[in-house]
């Protein structure tokens, strides 16, 4: 082991395994994977709900290289799944309309979905009582099924993509968090960054921030960025009871309402391992580690603060938007209100049934001077680090060929060099 290397990778959520993977497959430099926590995947790649995504309500003038990743990230994340015998069921999805108004927002999802590059196989419009003949306990005027949508473990493809990323030779510190970065373009030293952690330092030509909710907070210790803050938003489960295992035969969502947010309505959802959920919500919160309230209300102070000096205050003043906001608070405070808002397509349920709370995934979402949310990853760069911000959902989806082509654009800048040996993976070509 040494402390310096060609590429440091700050961050080792999907995203950061994915980038050390490919590195190591598909050039010659020396990695180091940098990650604060005892392993990889702790926080939001293991905290979500194990949907492989389709492209259905991505618009397609503002999300497609977002749809792009997501219909190529199936494929690989079948492929290495199969490979490892990781579990991927494909078990499709249902999106209804619980009233008229809604349909048409469903016709406009199949038309986006097919511009987004799903097959006309891949989905389907259906009629309430074509509904009713493949998921007789779902309440709805219509519904669009997707067939090219799964299930899967992503903290399983995380952890085996980080294993398999040591294998082809990768090295890791874990427990290091990020704590400043030094510029050694003036000093002689041998590689042209610094990176000061808790635990050790690491000097490297190259640096890669794929940290997820702590990204823009070390774009901005380089001074990138600085027009955007970022906002936070815990998403909550609730488990439901065995007695409705077999409610549904698919993940159910309902139609967005509120597009322009990040606020979509709580989904049924149905695991690998045959566990249901309610989930998720969309609760501001002030850190993206706050999974309870003492570690929300020891960060309300700076991060109001950070937030005064720009844009985000005019959301803070949206009438539209705190009344979003108090509404997911409120789901968070009453599971009745939470339940409620799938009961409107899944009646049968009770709220007196549920008992236990799933895993809490927090999303941190970027905004700019104007208090406009981000509609896509944000990619930040200099003569030595690459920032990748506002990864958001479905980022555990495209996260493979994300990863693939950021690693194929450094090849192309001459800024790593391209291995000629051979590798056993699935996704070597």
């Amino acid at each position: 082991m040494h402390d310096d290397y060609d590429v440091l990778i700050i961050g080792g959520g999907i995203l950061g395994c994915s980038i050390a993977y490919f590195l190591s497959i598909m050039t010659n430099c020396s990695i180091m994977l940098m990650e604060k926590e005892k392993n990889v995947g702790i926080h939001t790649s293991s905290r979500n709900t194990g949907k492989v995504h389709a492209p259905l309500y991505y618009d397609p003038e503002k999300k497609s290289s977002t749809a792009a990743y997501t219909i190529r990230g199936y494929e690989l994340i079948k492929q290495f799944c199969l490979f490892h015998n990781l579990p991927f069921k494909e078990d499709g999805v249902i999106e209804v309309a619980t009233d008229d108004s809604e349909i048409d927002v469903l016709i406009k999802h199949v038309e986006w979905a097919r511009r987004n590059g799903l097959k006309k196989e891949d989905i389907k419009f259906l009629s309430k009582s074509e509904m009713l003949e493949i998921e007789p306990n779902v309440k709805c005027e219509s519904g669009l099924v997707c067939f090219q949508d799964a299930s899967t473990d992503y903290g399983l493809v995380n952890q085996k993509l980080k294993e398999d990323a040591v294998k082809f030779g990768c090295n890791t510190s874990f427990e290091n968090k990020f704590r400043a970065a030094r510029s050694n373009t003036n000093t002689g030293a041998k590689r042209k960054m610094t990176i000061i952690g808790t635990a050790k330092n690491i000097t490297s030509d190259y640096v890669i921030n794929a940290a997820g909710g702590n990204s823009l907070d070390i774009a901005h210790s380089l001074n990138l960025a600085m027009d955007f803050t970022d906002l936070h938003f815990r998403g909550e489960y609730l488990i439901a009871p065995s007695k409705y295992s077999n409610l549904t035969n698919r993940s159910i969502y309902s139609v967005p309402r509120y597009t322009d947010y990040p606020f979509l309505d709580p989904h049924w959802i149905r695991r690998t391992d045959g566990r249901c959920e309610i989930g998720p919500n969309a609760v501001p919160v002030f850190s993206p580690y706050a999974y309870n309230l003492a570690d929300n209300l020891k960060n309300v102070v700076p991060k109001l603060f950070e937030s005064s000096k720009l844009g985000v205050m005019k959301l803070f003043l949206n009438k539209d938007f705190i009344r979003l906001a108090s509404n997911e608070l409120s789901s968070s405070l009453s599971k009745t209100k939470m339940i409620n808002r799938v009961r409107r397509f899944l009646p049968s349920l009770n709220s007196s049934d549920f008992k236990q709370r799933g895993r809490a995934g927090i999303r941190s979402l970027l905004i700019d001077k104007k208090g406009n949310f981000a509609s896509e990853s944000l990619l930040v760069e200099n003569d030595s680090s690459l920032h990748i911000l506002n990864y958001n959902s479905p980022g555990a989806t495209g996260a493979m060929p994300f990863a693939a082509n950021i690693v194929k654009q450094l090849i192309q800048k001459n800024i790593v060099n391209p291995t000629s040996r051979k590798v056993d993976s699935p996704l070597t070509d």
